[in-house]
């Protein structure tokens, strides 16, 4: 075992019962470490893998022989050892895909975004309550333990959150379904919403073709979340820095996550400024307390997100417990993502995240956006 990962087709030593049967469709990148995972757990076995392209089929056929291999998502379904599915086809077809499965009565995890509206998230947590089985949105970053040591940190009493930004860049993988937007910002507003225990009220968005593409390549994010807290996103699969950071400001501290960073994944810096409770002395003269204190980089557990996400699927296949990044938390990050549509829509106008849902698919055409209003 090298960094936590086993060989192919080898399992962890646990005691268990009778392992859940997993179909994994769609065995692109995030697929594969779907089938490999679920492959090494001692509580879960793959029954079946449906994929598209014979290529990718022959590659899952050499890792995994033993594996039921199929392109018809039917078949996969009706295997008599599937008792759960994941789902990590491309964003546009997740809703389709979903719906079959939970139709089917099988437990299930969709990869994010849950679905491309809101209109879609509320048919399948609907769907999957009225059949009585685990819906879950993988929302990978909660399951980071740099981010659940992030949180500690902001669950403090010691100080207020005053704003959080976020940076997610790379060369890449553009996406033929869905903008940089609904690719990269879903785990930031997941992180975000986790760390906060809270949804944003308002959005303001703008974004960019820069490769000439028919969707957004980049994309600037302001959210306005309870309590006057501010945070931004900034997205790119156009920009040569690989980055993947996300820094919380509080009266108090400064908390840095960087998950690229293999030694220091997290440093608290203990500095920060907070207002004096007096009255001013003169008209809008504050006083201002300056905190200077020293650098932390807190021990992180080794643990791989992804498996750890895993696990606590099939933990809640098997006791019924909701799940911690349930359908109704996805629905909430699709929310966004439309506000986020229709800021973009109207040149970065600030616009509510919405209860009720917009029918508004991700690569809209903003030449052709219908008048902008704060309705």
């Amino acid at each position: 075992m090298t960094n936590g990962v086993l060989p192919p087709g080898a399992k962890e030593d646990s005691a268990n019962t009778k392992p859940t049967g997993i179909a994994v469709i769609g065995c692109g990148y995030w697929g594969m470490n779907y089938v490999r995972i679920f492959n090494e757990l001692t509580d879960s076995r793959v029954a079946a893998v449906c994929e598209q392209s014979s290529e990718r089929g022959k590659e899952v056929a050499r890792w995994f022989p033993s594996v039921y291999l199929t392109t018809q998502i039917d078949d996969a379904l009706s295997q008599p050892e599937v008792e759960a599915v994941v789902v990590s086809t491309e964003a546009s077809s997740h809703y389709s895909v979903a719906r079959r499965s939970l139709s089917a009565g099988k437990h299930l995890l969709v990869e994010k975004p849950l679905t491309t509206t809101s209109t879609d998230a509320e048919k399948l947590i609907e769907l999957a309550d009225s059949r009585s089985v685990t819906l879950m949105v993988g929302h990978t970053f909660i399951f980071n333990p740099g981010v659940r040591k992030v949180k500690e940190y902001v669950k403090q009493d010691t100080g207020r959150v005053y704003y959080l930004y976020a940076r997610r860049t790379n060369l890449g993988p553009i996406r033929r379904d869905v903008n940089a937007l609904w690719d990269l910002a879903p785990h930031d507003i997941a992180i975000f919403n986790y760390l906060l225990d809270a949804r944003p009220e308002w959005v303001s968005a703008v974004g960019g073709k820069v490769l000439g593409n028919s969707r957004d390549d980049v994309g600037f994010v302001s959210l306005g979340y309870p309590g006057n807290v501010l945070a931004h996103v900034h997205v790119s699969w156009a920009d040569p820095d690989k980055a993947r950071e996300v820094v919380v400001v509080k009266s108090d501290c400064r908390i840095l996550f960087d998950d690229l960073n293999g030694v220091e994944q997290v440093r608290v810096f203990e500095k920060g400024v907070s207002c004096v409770e007096e009255e001013p002395q003169n008209y809008g003269e504050f006083r201002f307390q300056i905190r200077d204190g020293d650098i932390i980089s807190p021990r992180i557990e080794a643990a791989e997100p992804l498996k750890s996400q895993c696990r606590h699927f099939l933990a809640c296949v098997r006791t019924g417990k909701r799940p911690v990044s349930d359908g109704v938390d996805g629905r909430d990050v699709v929310r966004v993502l439309e506000a986020i549509n229709r800021s973009m829509e109207c040149k970065g106008l600030q616009v509510p995240v919405e209860d009720r849902a917009h029918y508004i698919h991700a690569n809209v055409d903003r030449d052709k956006a219908p008048e902008c209003s704060l309705r």
